[in-house]
């Protein structure tokens, strides 16, 4: 027979049995049992106006369902994001629409129903919009991508024309490229374009003098910073300050004109570089560098030129690759980047192009070597993206590298940037004088 105190013993534990059953059934459930579900956070919100298109970024901590439409009378973009909470940084969007944006008025947000909220993008003038999402890429989590381009785009040259500040009166000049034409064999030029000025010759002969167009192409901009110096200095914004400056060097010649790719903090693809390059009929492309080497050591400034055999050294090649990925950086929408390749990024380069190239990229390189230590004492070579326009001279110039901190100073510094441009200006302009560009198809 059993004494009272087995039974109390059996009896406790029975009882704790019980409990740790009773709590992992518990357990059980709770893992069984989903959570309700948590709604995903806007990060940051991000505005990059432009005559060329305004850039409204939204980053994420996940990938988002869109919706959008447009409303006419007004012109309006509707945009529902689903799966968000409208929060404080989403509500920060209204203030970042500044009043010179050239196609947005204003933007309302609000909770349009649970887990969905609206935006509505009050316009300025009929716009083509293109929304899309990019996966986390760098630095940067999921972000949903809203680009508002102008339903009818400018003309390339017209606005070229309409910008410059070269006198309207150029003279020919001893030094200026010439070409010879007989009188009947050239038409009269139109009045609107004053890309080229006839002059009759003693002789009888007629002299041609034709404005050359150079394309300014400072890399980067908007959601692609570029290298970034360990002062915080961005490489985006020093190369877009040393292109204005030689911007103006240009202008100030009297047979020159020039277009930059970009003229404010905002991100142009690769292929849309090249593209505006050809609209207006570039006689040069110059992309504009700052560049970052996994070596804080490395020093100097380079000059390159599009290779159809393979770069000329691992830096070059590693290089490349690094300036190639600035779509994926600065954001592209898929949908039409493959159209663009196809157009514009075949390797269609000719011998002829590239060793015009490597003209060009000498005559600079042994300028930017009086002002500053080269990297390398040739042109090097490799598959830069943004150089392969088959019919225009393109060189890619790092003017020095923004991860070395000596030369970072000497980027931020304006007698250096001016240095920088006046170097530049100088090989273009021995480079023409040596080889002057031919006449345009429309003029012989």
């Amino acid at each position: 027979m059993s004494s009272s105190s087995e039974i109390r013993s059996k009896s406790l534990k029975s009882k704790t049995r019980r409990t740790i059953l009773k709590a992992g059934g518990s357990l059980l459930i709770a893992v069984l049992t989903p959570l309700p579900a948590q709604a995903s956070q806007i990060l940051a919100v991000r505005v990059w106006p432009s005559e060329d298109y305004t850039r409204v970024t939204l980053e994420n901590d996940s990938n988002l369902k869109i919706t959008n439409f447009i409303v006419k009378n007004p012109d309006r973009l509707v945009v529902d994001i689903e799966g968000i909470d409208l929060n404080s940084t989403l509500k920060d969007l209204v203030a970042k629409i500044q009043p010179n944006d050239p196609y947005i008025k204003q933007v309302r947000v609000a909770q349009n129903r649970p887990n969905v909220v609206r935006l509505v993008f009050d316009l300025k003038d009929e716009i083509k919009p293109q929304v899309f999402t990019l996966e986390p890429v760098g630095d940067y989590k999921y972000r949903f991508v809203i680009d508002l381009y102008p339903a009818t785009p400018p003309d390339p040259i017209a606005s070229l024309i309409q910008k410059g500040n070269w006198p309207k009166e150029v003279q020919p000049d001893t030094k200026a490229p010439l070409a010879e034409a007989k009188p009947e064999a050239a038409p009269a030029p139109a009045a609107s374009d004053d890309a080229q000025l006839t002059k009759t010759a003693p002789d009888g002969k007629l002299q041609l003098t034709r404005m050359i167009t150079i394309a300014l192409d400072p890399g980067h901009g908007g959601e692609d910073p570029g290298a970034i110096g360990s002062r915080g200095n961005r490489e985006k914004d020093i190369v877009l300050s040393i292109a204005k400056r030689l911007k103006k060097k240009i202008e100030e010649q009297p047979n020159m004109r020039v277009m930059l790719t970009r003229d404010a903090d905002f991100f142009v693809p690769l292929g849309m570089r090249v593209q505006k390059a050809r609209k207006v009929q570039a006689d040069l492309f110059v992309s504009i560098h700052a560049d970052a080497f996994v070596q804080r050591t490395a020093r100097g400034s380079s000059v390159f030129a599009l290779s159809d055999k393979g770069a000329s050294s691992t830096a070059a090649r590693w290089m490349a690759n690094r300036e190639n990925s600035a779509d994926m950086i600065g954001g592209v929408n898929i949908k039409t980047h493959d159209k663009e390749l196809a157009s514009v990024l075949l390797d269609l380069s000719t011998t002829a192009q590239i060793n015009d190239s490597l003209r060009v990229g000498n005559a600079v390189l042994k300028e930017i070597g009086g002002i500053n230590k080269l990297h390398r004492g040739a042109v090097e070579q490799a598959g830069f993206a943004v150089l392969k326009a088959p019919d225009i001279p393109s060189i890619l110039i790092e003017t020095a590298f923004i991860s070395n901190p000596e030369e970072e100073a000497k980027l931020t510094d304006n007698g250096y940037q001016d240095d920088m441009a006046d170097a530049i200006m100088n090989g273009i302009k021995k480079y023409f004088a040596k080889n002057p560009p031919l006449a345009k198809n429309k003029l012989t």
